[in-house]
């Protein structure tokens, strides 16, 4: 009699509602020990634990540096997501001809940790950020960033910008606010200060935006390395109360059983993402025992019709295509 444990499907039924998920980190405890990692130099961000908040340097003379946490999934273009965050600086210096950012967004975690990812050269795939540019002589920039998968040492305008020519007061507290709404080639933002609006970054640069894929939320400090005006920053500050709003997750009440004597897992699907059946019969090595399966926004069924005579553990991956 074939016997088939269902652990594993019951533990994603339990994470996989219809409701949009959020990603919250107040800095209450060490968000080192809570899934936040450091990629590049550890010095950059230290945890304070008496004012709850995560303390950060921006310094391009250092290598690019990430303080970052995976999404858990993958947005794109067709996705509503949003970012929100306080940001108070207490020094924020820049020089050179064009000047240089200080960051904090989304990001594809692999274009970033690569070799070729470059803020000055604009090799910069997959970008979803605020950056706040220090006046160097022609006014400062608060600016909304988004690129998408194109951005290249030989295509450097797939960028989208929103901006406002306004200053970030050392000492003060500003809210800010990234949103992209489904199938929309852009990015909105609003920067707050005491509750009050303080600019909803009413100018743009619409870069021809096509798609993207961003897996992480990272405090970014990018390296100058390149840049050919001098362009450089220095600045410190604090960073709180941090939330990413995300979509619902691609895989939805998750169920598996056998239909005249076929092994199969039934669940709620999105369009835009591919889903693959996996099996394991001892939780180390998995086999994929389904082709790549297109979602269909409903019911999706992926099946096993051979199944082994013990037992196995199945999972469904999801990916974007």
């Amino acid at each position: 009699m074939k016997k088939v444990c269902l652990f594993l499907l019951a533990a994603l039924l339990a994470a996989s509602s219809g409701k949009a998920a959020t990603l919250t980190e107040n800095f209450a405890t060490n968000p080192l020990q809570d899934g936040w990692q450091i990629f590049g130099d550890t010095n950059l961000f230290q945890w304070d634990s008496t004012n709850r908040n995560l303390d950060v340097t921006w310094d391009s003379s250092q290598c690019n540096s990430y303080f970052y946490h995976p999404l858990g999934t993958i947005l794109a273009v067709d996705d509503n997501f949003s970012l929100e965050f306080d940001l108070q600086l207490s020094e924020a210096d820049a020089t050179g001809m064009l000047g240089f950012e200080l960051a904090l967004g989304l990001l594809n975690f692999s274009d970033a940790t690569n070799s070729t990812f470059s803020r000055p050269l604009a090799t910069t795939p997959n970008l979803f950020e605020f950056d706040y540019f220090p006046d160097v002589g022609y006014g400062p920039s608060i600016t909304a960033t988004l690129s998408d998968t194109n951005v290249s040492t030989t295509d450097t305008l797939d960028f989208y910008f929103a901006y406002d020519t306004l200053p970030l007061a050392t000492g003060l507290t500003y809210h800010v606010i990234l949103t992209h709404v489904a199938g929309e080639t852009n990015i909105s933002g609003q920067v707050l200060n005491d509750g009050q609006i303080y600019t909803s970054l009413p100018n743009s640069y619409p870069g021809p935006i096509t798609d993207f894929r961003i897996d992480t939320v990272s405090v970014s400090s990018y390296s100058d390395a390149g840049d050919t005006y001098g362009d450089s920053i220095f600045a410190q500050g604090t960073v709180a109360n941090l939330v990413v709003t995300l979509p619902p997750p691609p895989i939805q009440n998750l169920t598996g059983a056998f239909s005249n004597g076929v092994w199969q897992a039934q669940f709620g699907s999105q369009s835009n993402w591919l889903y693959t059946l996996e099996r394991t019969c001892d939780l180390q090595c998995w086999t994929n025992i389904s082709p790549a399966t297109p979602g269909n926004a409903t019911s999706l069924f992926l099946q096993d019709a051979n199944p082994p005579a013990d037992k196995a553990f199945y999972r469904v991956s999801a990916s974007r295509p």
